[in-house]
């Protein structure tokens, strides 16, 4: 879950934001030394009167003029490109944290992360997975099963199953027999699905492969498309969920919702006993 300085940094006004940028980035280009931005030559022998790096020397770092990055740090611009912000995370060696807090600040997405769906998932939040003796599965921002546990596979049979068509939730819940034999009321919570996941991808609407699965989706599945056409918003939350298993019968779980503090983009999804 985002904190709340995050919520109220994105309520701000927008010269009240490009404010707090520029501070925040001059906060960090004085606490970095010459020598982890590899310019350590430029401070041996000498005294230096400014604190970290100069702004003529992140500049250079970044491959921009002087001027801009000064305004940058004034608050005296707003167009700056995802990729500028990424030469200057980088240039100002940004861990993942702060480099976050810099692109929400400036409401960009990080070209450079873009693409973390692809990365395997720290080998704690797989071992937290492992350890929850109910159903439980991560999903990316695509809402693909990056893992899950032995009762979640147990459970999505022709899902989490080893062998099946999909490992994308929406493509299983719109594109197979198996969903609809296996969720109850499977049209309902089909729709909702549609909702929940516009309100979480709303800031990648422009990725391309978000526009793809739409568009596949779409002509796959004339629910699908009718009920994105409706542009529909829920949050994804938890509730009852009812399943009528092929050997294990009826089955009724509360469905438990978690954001991974670190990863943003991952969801934990657990079921528990109703």
């Amino acid at each position: 879950m985002p904190s709340d300085d995050t919520r109220q940094d994105k309520n701000l006004r927008p010269d009240i934001k490009r404010k707090a940028l520029g501070e925040f980035i001059k906060s960090q280009r004085e606490q970095i030394s010459p020598t982890l931005a590899g310019l350590g030559h430029l401070s041996r022998g000498t005294r230096r009167r400014t604190p970290g790096l100069r702004r003529e020397e992140v500049a250079q770092l970044c491959g921009i003029s002087v001027t801009w990055y000064t305004w940058i740090e004034q608050g005296r611009t707003d167009s700056i490109s995802p990729q500028a912000l990424a030469r200057i995370a980088d240039a100002l060696h940004l861990p993942r944290a702060k480099r976050t807090y810099l692109f929400e600040l400036a409401e960009k997405k990080d070209p450079v992360h873009q693409d973390d769906h692809t990365e395997n998932i720290a080998p704690e939040i797989l071992e937290v997975v492992r350890s929850i003796r109910q159903p439980a599965y991560v999903l990316d921002r695509y809402w693909n099963a990056l893992a899950c546990n032995a009762p979640a596979r147990k459970l999505f049979t022709g899902w989490l199953t080893a062998g099946s068509e999909y490992d994308n939730l929406l493509f299983f819940t719109f594109c197979t027999a198996a969903s609809q034999e296996l969720i109850t009321d499977w049209e309902q919570r089909a729709r909702r699905l549609v909702a929940e996941f516009r309100a979480d991808c709303g800031q990648y609407l422009d990725d391309p492969q978000i526009k793809a699965m739409v568009e596949e989706l779409s002509a796959r599945s004339a629910l699908f498309k009718r009920t994105w056409s409706l542009q529909d918003v829920v949050e994804r939350e938890g509730g009852k969920r009812l399943f009528r298993h092929p050997v294990q019968g009826e089955l009724t779980y509360q469905q438990v919702n978690f954001r991974v503090a670190n990863r943003p983009d991952l969801k934990l999804i657990t079921l528990m006993p109703a």
